[in-house]
């Protein structure tokens, strides 16, 4: 049975996975409501505008690193269920994992427009990712399952 590595990084699978991915970015940002809603929609729109490709670039860039980061609650899921739903009833573990890949990239990256923005929006990314949890399992699943 191939990894999950193997089935969401193929040639032939990238380019729909990554449509995928970013139809589940806006979806998310779009769903936003409230004040930390406004922020969120602010923060996405401010770096969209510092460079208009730089959703892509990340999904491109990014997308092998959180595959890596969510191959062993795949492996630990093993096929029981809805993956979206397995991933929400382990937040913390899968919030943390895919943060951890997001914060040693903005580590290291030149661009401080970016950098301002992701310390902004940083303390509640934790949040906000857990919400997205159920469609990025679903997406998931349906590539790989």
């Amino acid at each position: 049975m191939p990894t999950l590595s193997e089935v969401l990084l193929s040639p032939a699978n990238l380019p729909g996975v990554h449509a995928d991915l970013r139809a589940l970015i806006d979806a998310e940002v779009a769903d936003k409501t409230g004040p930390s809603g406004l922020a969120v929609k602010g923060g996405y729109a401010a770096v969209k505008k510092v460079s208009p490709s730089v959703i892509d670039d990340a999904v491109k860039s990014l997308w092998p690193k959180y595959v890596t980061a969510l191959e062993p609650l795949w492996n630990r899921w093993a096929g029981a269920g809805d993956f979206g739903a397995f991933l929400a009833s382990h937040a913390d573990e899968a919030a943390d994992a895919l943060l951890g890949v997001t914060d040693e990239r903005i580590a290291v990256t030149s661009k401080q427009a970016i950098k301002k923005v992701y310390s902004t929006m940083r303390p509640s990314a934790k949040k906000n990712v857990i919400a997205a949890l159920p469609r990025l399992g679903a997406l998931v699943q349906k590539w790989a399952g």
